[in-house]
C-alpha cells in the first residue's frame, strides 16, 4: 500500500517506521525544510517503549534517557514530600519496560535516523499540505507550493493546528483552560552536584505547580511550570517570554525551583497558554485518518502525548494489515483508539486541578479516584501493549 503521511514528527516518524516494517510504501511530507531540534523533555512510559522495542530502537533510546527512581509530589515552600509514585526497578518488573525521560530532540533524531537508513528519498520537505481530496480508490494531497503527491491513504500527523482535520471534520476552536505553562532546560553542570536526586520533582501550591526532573543522562535538568493566568492566551509552545515574569510567578517557592530559575538563559524562557481539546467521536473518512495530535490533543498533565502518537502508529499499522480494504482498516485503527485516548485527554484535564491541591490527605484521594497509586492492578496507562491488545 501507498501510504501518505503528512508530518514528520514523533508520530509521523512512528508510524512511517511501523508501517515500513511491513511493507507498506511511505511518503513523508514535512512542512520544515530540515529535520532540526526542537522542543524539550518527554517522559516515555511502558507503553510507549513496547513500540519503540518492536522497532529496534529501544537499547538506542536507553542510552541516551534517564531512569527515574521515582515522582515525588512536593510542597512548594517545604519541599515535604506528599505523595510518591515508584519508578525505576519497581516500575519496570511491575510493567514489562521501564519509565524514562527523554528529550524529544533526541527521541525525534534516533527515529528520522532510523527512517532515514531505511528509506532516505522518502521525506519531502518544505511541504505545507494545503488541502486534500479523495477520488475512488486514491487520495491526493495538494502543497502550498502547487504540488501533487497521490497515495492509497493520507494519515495526518500535522499536529494540533491540523489542516488536513479542519477540512476532514471542520474546524473547532479549543478552549483556554486559564492556565498558562512555562518551560525550559538548564545544563546540569550549572546547579549544585547535590542539587535534587534522580526524580521528578512536582512542586505543587496555590494556582500554580512545577515539574522538574533531568535528561540526557543527567546532563540536563528540564522544567515545566503551570500557573493560573487569564491574561496570556498564545498557544504556540515556541513564544519567548520575560525570565523576570517567571521568577515572579515562583517567587517564594522552594529553593530548588529558585535554583533553576536562575539558571536557565534569560532569553529562552518559553510560555504557552494550555488549551482543552474536546475528543472527537471519529476522525477517520474512506481514505484518510488523523493520528497524535490531530486527532486528540491532550493536556500535559499526564506526560502521555507521545505516548498515545507512539500507540496510534503501532495500531494503525496493524489495522491495516489485519484487513485488505483501506476504509475498513482505518475504521478498526480508529474505533480500536477513541476510547483510549479520549480517557487520556479526560484524565489530563483532571489531573491539572489534582497539581493544584493543596492538602496532602485530599492530594492522595484524589490519586486513589484516579487509580494511580501504586500497586493497583488496573494500570491501564503503562500496562498497554499496543504490539499484543486485540484489535476488532
Amino acid at each position: 500500500m501507498n501510504i501518505l503521511i503528512a508530518g514528520a514528527g514523533i508520530g509521523g516518524l512512528t508510524a512511517a517506521l511501523c508501517l515500513q516494517k511491513t511493507g507498506h510504501q511511505v511518503q513523508l511530507l514535512e512542512q520544515a525544510p530540515k529535520f532540526i531540534e526542537v522542543g524539550a523533555g518527554i517522559q516515555c512510559g511502558a507503553n510507549a517503549l513496547r513500540v519503540l522495542d518492536y522497532l529496534g530502537l529501544k537499547a538506542e533510546i536507553e542510552a541516551i534517557a534517564v531512569d527515574p527512581l521515582r515522582a515525588d509530589f512536593r510542597e512548594h515552600k517545604t519541599g515535604a514530600v506528599l505523595h510518591s509514585l515508584p519508578f525505576g526497578q519497581d516500575y519496570a518488573q511491575r510493567h514489562g519496560a521501564p519509565y524514562l525521560h527523554v528529550h524529544r530532540a533526541d527521541l525525534h533524531q534516533i527515529l528520522s535516523n532510523a527512517f532515514n537508513d531505511r528509506a532516505a528519498s522518502a521525506v519531502t520537505f518544505n511541504a505545507t499540505v494545503a488541502s486534500y481530496s479523495e477520488q475512488g480508490d486514491k487520495v491526493t494531497v495538494q502543497t502550498e507550493d502547487g504540488r501533487q503527491f497521490e497515495g492509497d491513504c493520507l494519515v495526518a500527523a500535522d499536529g494540533v493546528k491540523s489542516v488536513i482535520r479542519d477540512q476532514l471534520l471542520g474546524h473547532r476552536a479549543p478552549v483556554f483552560t486559564g492556565n498558562i505553562a512555562w518551560r525550559g532546560v538548564v545544563p546540569a553542570d550549572r546547579l549544585p552536584a547535590d542539587f535534587m536526586e534522580k526524580t521528578v520533582s512536582n512542586f505543587v501550591g496555590p494556582n500554580k505547580h512545577m515539574v522538574i526532573y533531568y535528561l540526557r543522562r543527567q546532563q540536563l535538568v528540564n522544567f515545566v511550570g503551570v500557573v493560573e493566568n487569564d491574561h496570556w492566551a498564545e498557544a504556540s509552545w515556541t513564544q519567548k517570554a520575560p525570565w523576570q515574569e517567571l521568577k515572579n510567578d515562583f517567587a517564594g517557592w522552594h529553593p530548588t525551583v529558585q535554583a533553576v530559575i536562575d539558571a536557565v538563559d534569560k532569553d529562552q524562557c518559553y510560555r504557552w497558554a494550555l488549551h482543552n481539546h474536546k475528543p472527537f467521536d471519529h476522525w477517520s473518512s474512506a481514505r484518510v485518518t488523523l493520528l497524535g495530535d490531530a486527532a486528540h490533543a491532550t493536556l500535559p498533565f499526564m506526560a502521555s502525548g507521545a505516548a498515545m502518537a507512539i500507540e496510534d502508529g503501532r495500531i494503525l499499522q496493524r489495522a491495516l494489515d489485519q484487513v485488505s480494504n483501506v476504509e475498513q482498516g482505518l475504521k478498526l485503527y480508529q474505533r480500536n483508539r477513541l476510547a483510549r485516548t479520549a480517557k487520556i485527554q479526560t484524565m489530563s484535564t483532571q489531573m491539572g486541578r489534582l497539581y493544584h491541591i493543596k492538602k496532602p490527605f485530599l492530594l492522595r484521594m484524589a490519586f486513589k479516584a484516579l487509580g494511580l497509586l501504586p500497586g493497583k492492578k488496573d494500570q491501564f496507562l503503562p500496562d498497554y501493549d499496543a504490539n499484543t491488545v486485540t484489535i476488532k
